[in-house]
């Protein structure tokens, strides 16, 4: 089960309650800011990605072995 609303320490609320956009600039898709559209591991950390939160079109397998998800640049070089 996930949390619906929390607040990240940066002061962003996050959670699968909370209505955001895809961060792409241009895009507009509505999300919510829940772990499945996070680019990254963990919010609030943004050592395996950048934390910002994209739709499915925008978000991607890195192919690593833990299967994080990352936006286009945050992706490992190929």
């Amino acid at each position: 089960m996930g949390n619906a609303f929390y607040r990240l320490a940066d002061g962003r609320d996050a959670g699968y309650c909370v209505n955001d956009t895809c961060s792409t600039p241009h895009c507009g898709a509505r999300i919510d800011r829940g772990l499945a559209h996070l680019c990254g591991t963990e919010p609030g950390r943004p050592e395996a990605g950048c934390g910002d939160y994209f739709c499915g079109k925008h978000l991607w397998s890195s192919g690593d072995n833990d299967d994080t998800q990352r936006c286009a640049g945050c992706l490992p070089p190929t």
